[in-house]
Parts: C-alpha cells; sequence; structure tokens
C-alpha cells in the first residue's frame, strides 16, 4: 500500500489551523538559530508544547530522538 500524501495535505496539514502551527514551529527555530544555538541534527522543543508559544523561556534545543519520543 503506498502513501497518499494529496488526501494527508487535504485532511490535515493543509488546514489553516495546521499551517498556522507549522508557519510558528519554522519561527521558533529561525529564532534560536539568530541567537547564536547550533541546531544542525537538532529539533526545537516547546515546553509546554504549544507551537505557538515562541518566548525564549518556553524553547529549548534537544535531539530529534528525545524530541520526538515525547508526548
Amino acid at each position: 500500500m503506498t502513501r497518499n500524501y494529496r488526501k494527508e495535505y487535504d485532511n490535515y496539514q493543509g488546514k489553516p489551523e495546521q499551517i498556522a502551527n507549522r508557519s510558528s514551529r519554522n519561527t521558533a527555530r529561525r529564532k534560536l538559530k539568530n541567537s547564536g544555538y547550533k541546531l544542525k541534527g537538532k529539533d526545537v522543543d516547546h515546553k509546554d508544547g504549544n507551537p505557538k508559544n515562541n518566548s525564549i523561556a518556553n524553547l529549548r534545543v534537544r535531539s530529534k530522538s528525545s524530541n520526538r519520543s515525547r508526548k
């Protein structure tokens, strides 16, 4: 069975709320990178789980495995 990326985008990723969340996550990454953090191979984690809260106190750099295993 092949993955239907078009259907995923139409049903979830293309929704205005999800586009705003993705944009905010990109902004958080850019914000830490401009602050001098080394992000190669790392993820930016929102401590409270809210991707729209981009205060410096809420952001941290974590390894991909630890960030993506967190619920």
